[in-house]
């Protein structure tokens, strides 16, 4: 009888996580917006040491983490660049893990990723000219 009831346990929690969506409620992007599906992605497979608002992703909960990825809302990053790190785990390889989403996945994530990165970041001040 136990091994029912452990069953219909581990079958009721995937079907709780699958009702959720993986969290694409706190995700701004509309869906009817190409970069939704990137939007989707990002939240699921980078939530856990990205922090990118129009996501809906704070990153690692503890910043003194080892895992704790670039905070996205403060860096700017072009569509080759972010490409370039997820399919090679970031751009020091230490840490990121290589290919976490791969072919038109990939794609997506880096266009959203491109779209929507920088949103907090400040522009630093050229040689010559004053901060504001």
């Amino acid at each position: 009888m136990r091994p029912v009831l452990i069953i219909a346990m581990v079958l009721a929690a995937a079907l709780g996580l699958a009702a959720c969506g993986f969290g694409e409620e706190m995700i701004s992007v509309s869906d009817k917006d190409p970069n939704h599906e990137g939007a989707v992605l990002f939240a699921t497979h980078c939530s856990g040491c990205h922090t990118l608002s129009a996501a809906g992703t704070q990153g690692s909960g503890n910043r003194g983490e080892r895992t704790q990825g670039p905070n996205l809302n403060q860096r700017v990053e072009s569509y080759d660049d972010a490409l370039y790190a997820i399919q090679n785990g970031g751009f020091s390889g230490a840490i990121m893990p290589q290919n976490i989403v791969v072919g038109e996945e990939a794609k997506a994530v880096a266009k959203f990723v491109a779209k929507y990165a920088g949103s907090e970041a400040e522009e630093s001040p050229r040689p010559g000219q004053e901060n504001p």
